[in-house]
C-alpha cells in the first residue's frame, strides 16, 4: 500500500468519517415484499473499525439516507456517532469536529457520491472507491483498490496506520488479544 501522499497527512489524522452506501456496502439495497430492507456489509470493514479503535482513532458515519441496517451495523462496529437522513452532510461534519475537537486536516473522509463533495473538499485526507462518481475521484487524494462493500474501509484504515508507523503495533495487539474488540 504505497502512497504518494505525504506521511504527515496520515500522521495528522485523528478521526475517520465515512459515508455508508457505496463505501461500507456496494450500494445495493434489497427490499422484501413486506418492506424489510437488507444490506450486505463486509466483515473486513468491521475488522478495520477494530484496528482504528485499537489505535485510538474514532470512527463516525454520515449517510444521506436513513436505514435501520446502518444503525445496527454502526453499533456492531462500535461506532458512537452515526448521522443519517440528511443530504447536507456538512452540518453533521461540523458537529463531529466539535465533538472530537479536531480540525479539517485531522480528518479522513471516505465518500463516493456528489453529496460527499462538500465534506471531501474540507478534510485533510479525502478518500473514495474505484466506482465513485468521477467528480469525487478527481478531488480525492486516495482511491482504494477495493470496491465499496468489499473491504475498502479497512484498506483506508490500514493505509493510515501504516503511514502513521503504528500498523505493526496494532497487529501485535490484535495477535496477543490484549485489546477487546
Amino acid at each position: 500500500m504505497e502512497s504518494i501522499i505525504p506521511k504527515q497527512v496520515f500522521k495528522d489524522i485523528k478521526l475517520i468519517i465515512s459515508d455508508v452506501d457505496g463505501i461500507l456496502t456496494d450500494g445495493t439495497i434489497y427490499l422484501g415484499n413486506d418492506g424489510t430492507e437488507f444490506k450486505k456489509f463486509n466483515v473486513e470493514d468491521g475488522a478495520g473499525s477494530a484496528y482504528a479503535r485499537m489505535a485510538n482513532i474514532p470512527i463516525a458515519l454520515i449517510s444521506g439516507r436513513f436505514s435501520l441496517c446502518t444503525l445496527l451495523r454502526s453499533k456492531e462496529m462500535g461506532i458512537e456517532h452515526c448521522y443519517q437522513g440528511k443530504l447536507n452532510k456538512l452540518d453533521s461534519y461540523e458537529k463531529l469536529k466539535k465533538i472530537y475537537n479536531v480540525s479539517d486536516n485531522q480528518i479522513a473522509y471516505i465518500g463516493d457520491g456528489l453529496i460527499d463533495i462538500p465534506v471531501l473538499e474540507k478534510v485533510g485526507l479525502p478518500c473514495t472507491v474505484p466506482d465513485a462518481h468521477l467528480k469525487v475521484k478527481n478531488i480525492s487524494k486516495y482511491i482504494t483498490q477495493k470496491k465499496g462493500g468489499a473491504g475498502a474501509f479497512r484498506e483506508i484504515v490500514e493505509l493510515i496506520l501504516i503511514n502513521k508507523g503504528i500498523y505493526n503495533e496494532i497487529y501485535d495487539k490484535m495477535r496477543q488479544k490484549t485489546y477487546k474488540v
